[in-house]
């Protein structure tokens, strides 16, 4: 697992990525944070090893991964910033894990599963499932952005899969999120959601307030859910990837929540 380790902290911060970026997505956040900024390549993106075989991927094994991270770095009092499948993932690392996680901070994801998603999201597993390893990863994310990317950026998204086996984890994903009451991953998931309840730490939810396929109400739902939870801040002109449209306003959001 390849990670970004910038800065000293406090306050510590662990930057979770989702589909299909890395840590990339962070680039123009984490100059403007203070501390120690940690931000890995979830296994099967960035620098990070790829697995070739679809099926290697799991929910379970995505949380191990960041869960041996975090304690081979021996990271605790953590800021815990997380973004798409980021959040599944880190959300679930943080309740099972509540003694090294000071303050949660939730950015355009999802938690729960088992009922039926929305018409775009299926049209977007349609999609990856249609082109498979002919996935382009720069338009994906760029379709996620309000203002687009240049040419440069897109690039810089393609670079880590170049060939249609790299892309394994990248197609993986869409398939581990829990649409029906029989998936594998929907009891877990629902478990962390339940778990996120009674949450006794502070919490924020920073949203592009664009995105077409996590809408403001899933940041609302956050907000009912986790006792305390401040926000939803929603970032006007930001679309799914904030950290791309609007990446100073996401960092002032942070700056401001620890502040108080």
């Amino acid at each position: 697992m390849h990670y970004v380790d910038e800065g000293a902290g406090p306050p510590m911060f662990l930057l979770l990525h989702g589909e299909p970026t890395s840590s990339f997505l962070w680039r123009n956040v984490i100059p403007q944070l203070p501390g120690r900024k940690v931000a890995p390549d979830l296994i099967g993106f960035g620098q990070s090893d790829k697995p070739e075989d679809i099926g290697w991927y799991s929910y379970d094994r995505h949380v191990d991964s960041v869960t041996r991270l975090v304690a081979e770095l021996d990271l605790d009092d953590i800021t815990l910033v997380v973004h798409d499948w980021g959040g599944p993932i880190g959300l679930r690392f943080a309740v099972e894990n509540p003694e090294r996680v000071a303050r949660l901070v939730i950015l355009n994801t999802g938690i729960g599963g088992g009922s039926a998603p929305s018409k775009t999201w299926l049209r977007f597993r349609a999609v990856v499932r249609e082109l498979g390893g002919a996935l382009d990863i720069g338009r994906l994310v760029e379709a996620g952005t309000t203002h687009g990317l240049d040419d440069e950026t897109r690039a810089a998204y393609d670079a880590p899969f170049p060939t249609p086996e790299s892309k394994a984890g990248a197609l993986a994903f869409p398939e581990l999120v829990p649409t029906e009451p029989e998936h594998p991953n929907t009891a877990p998931m629902n478990r962390v959601r339940d778990a996120l309840r009674s949450w006794d730490r502070p919490a924020l939810v920073v949203w592009g307030a664009d995105d077409r396929v996590l809408p403001l109400a899933v940041a609302e739902m956050f907000v009912d859910l986790i006792p305390g939870a401040e926000g939803p801040v929603a970032i006007a002109g930001a679309s799914h990837f904030l950290q791309e449209d609007k990446p100073d306003e996401v960092a002032e959001a942070i700056r401001e929540f620890l502040a108080r």
